[in-house]
């Protein structure tokens, strides 16, 4: 196995959640990416005790101030010098108002020196069809969009954002082109792909990704992927986290001098399948399928014995057992990350990219 780190020194701002107990936002981004050789500074937008998906949790969201004043502090010693910044779940409007401040601060330091600042964008809105923060965050997201130069919607987040509904294949890539034409994003992935299509069965899901060409055109290549029947919290955040490793190892093996290039884009000669964002993809993608794999097959056997640990709990009640046999399950549920570090180091790629 290979020794070397995948990526030069590099340091980076991660703004997500964190919780107590369990792999979500931070908890898993920073884990991810200083396992793969980043300098990783984590400034946490939530305090909980676990998750929300358990349904029930304690601790305290930051505001917009707070977040603001947190990075200040960093300014103030002189340590906000970073490569690159990945933002995730963020609680309000002013919270994404406050990370957009400092994208900008970060980017005009950057100014004299192109392509040294690159900001990962998860746009933390919702799923499947549900919107899960206040109405107010999707123009504030809408606002940023511009300043970012990869962003990360699900299906739904990128319905919102292009205002495109998708339903087909077709209907993605104008959503694609949109956001590309709209808010001048260099970089798009959409994630958790789910459309009927000759080449998608419905048995599998896919990402589609695209770097704009000079024109603003889209460069469209999809990668589809099997499906695994379990219901996992974090993937989000593990993708992007993976995301800004690979993309920044992908530029510097194959193409260094976009190191130098303001959002690191290709010339508009490389086809979309050799893009270093479909590199990028598909060595993330190999990395979650096989933790998400083995973290399938750990709550298999975990769930087993889940009525035998409710009859030692004593728990006896329908409705009480209910609700504990959720709780054991979102538990088991947990991304298998630590166990598994090596599927981070060493992904074995079996899903490539593909023309759209």
């Amino acid at each position: 196995m290979p020794t070397e780190h995948p990526v030069p020194e590099t340091r980076v701002l991660a703004i997500a959640s964190h919780v107590v107990s369990g792999h979500v936002g931070n908890k898993i981004a920073v884990f991810a990416m200083q396992s793969l050789g980043c300098d990783v500074a984590a400034l946490n937008t939530v305090q909980f005790s676990n998750h929300t998906g358990y349904r029930q949790w304690k601790g305290t969201r930051i505001t917009g101030d707070e977040l603001w004043e947190l990075y200040e502090g960093l300014r103030q010693s002189y340590l906000n010098e970073f490569d690159m910044m990945l933002s995730g779940y963020l609680p309000g409007a002013a919270a994404v108002e406050s990370v957009g401040r400092i994208a900008e601060e970060l980017r005009h330091k950057a100014a004299g020196n192109p392509g040294s600042f690159f900001w990962v964008l998860d746009p933390v809105m919702g799923d499947n069809g549900r919107l899960y923060v206040a109405p107010d965050v999707l123009p504030a997201y809408k606002k940023q969009l511009s300043h970012a130069d990869l962003i990360l919607p699900n299906q739904f987040e990128a319905e919102l954002l292009s205002d495109v509904k998708i339903e087909s294949m077709n209907s993605l890539q104008a959503a694609i082109q949109a956001m590309h034409e709209r808010y001048k994003v260099p970089h798009i992935i959409i994630t958790s792909v789910s459309l009927e299509h000759p080449d998608h069965p419905m048995s599998s899901l896919s990402v589609v990704g695209s770097s704009m060409t000079s024109t603003g055109q889209a460069r469209l290549f999809k990668i589809v992927f099997p499906a695994i029947d379990c219901y996992f919290s974090g993937t989000g955040d593990m993708f992007g986290a993976l995301m800004v490793v690979r993309m920044r190892e992908a530029i510097t093996r194959s193409a260094p001098d976009l190191l130098h290039r303001d959002s690191w884009l290709s010339d508009d000669s490389v086809a979309a399948v050799d893009l270093p964002l479909a590199r990028a993809a598909e060595k993330v993608l190999a990395s979650m399928h096989e933790v998400l794999a083995k973290t399938c097959e750990g709550l298999d056997a975990e769930m087993k014995q889940a009525g035998e640990k409710l009859d030692r709990m004593g728990i006896t009640g329908d409705e009480e057992r209910a609700k504990a046999f959720h709780l054991l399950r979102s538990g088991s549920a947990e991304l298998r990350l630590p166990r598994n570090v090596n599927s981070l180091k060493y992904p074995k790629i079996e899903f490539r990219a593909v023309p759209f």
